[in-house]
């Protein structure tokens, strides 16, 4: 058996690897040491995450998912989140969650017999279910919420609509231009499409080829 860390933050601001020293501490409790980390910059309301995706093909049966919470790896749909389980479930994986005490049995040997590890197992299904439809719904009333506030600064003509992330472009065009990161490497790392590198790329080659004929 082998524990994956997987470390997870919605937008590039956020620290995905705030609770890294947490899920360390709590495997050493545990007897045991984290085998890999798998830290991404992406929203939990998608499927499509790369450093997720490598992480399952990369487990083998028996091994554990490690979360600081069930929210890190899903605010999935609910036909999405059956899809997650169903992977995590043929590869016959655990999941264990800091915020689900139920989760801790996988590290534990307190379940002496079967029929309580089933048992155990069938609560610890239900309560990540739970926490999953938990996540979704705050996920979508965030979203709703904000719909509301820009439709009302928009009939008070108070919005501008959205704005471009200039870190994040930064950043882009650090890992690109100046670093030579590959087009899927910068994308990963700074937790954006490819089609985002791409654009904010050519936008950057574009003022710049402005800058230096407007000098000659």
């Amino acid at each position: 058996m082998y524990i994956y860390a997987y470390l997870r933050a919605s937008t590039i601001e956020q620290d995905a690897l705030r609770a890294k020293t947490r899920l360390k501490e709590f495997a050493a409790h545990h007897g045991q040491r984290i085998a890999g980390w798998y830290v991404e910059n992406a929203s939990g309301a998608s499927l499509d995450r790369p450093e997720l995706n490598r992480m399952l093909s990369d487990m083998e049966s028996g091994d554990v998912i490690l979360i600081e919470q069930v929210d890190r790896l899903s605010r999935l749909s609910d036909a999405d989140w059956d899809t997650l389980k169903r992977r995590i479930i043929e590869k016959e994986l655990s999941v264990i969650s800091l915020d689900l005490p139920t989760s801790h049995i996988a590290l534990t040997h307190a379940a002496s017999d079967n029929f309580t590890r089933s048992m155990l197992r069938a609560v610890n299904g239900m309560m990540l279910d739970m926490l999953a439809a938990i996540a979704r719904k705050d996920y979508e009333d965030r979203r709703r919420r904000q719909k509301e506030g820009i439709e009302k600064a928009r009939l008070e003509g108070k919005y501008a609509g959205r704005q471009p992330d200039m870190a994040k472009h930064e950043l882009i065009r650090t890992l690109r231009l100046l670093n030579g990161k590959s087009l899927n490497e910068t994308a990963r790392l700074a937790g954006v499409s490819k089609m985002t590198v791409i654009r904010v790329c050519k936008n950057s080659q574009t003022g710049q080829a402005t800058i230096y004929g407007n000098k000659e």
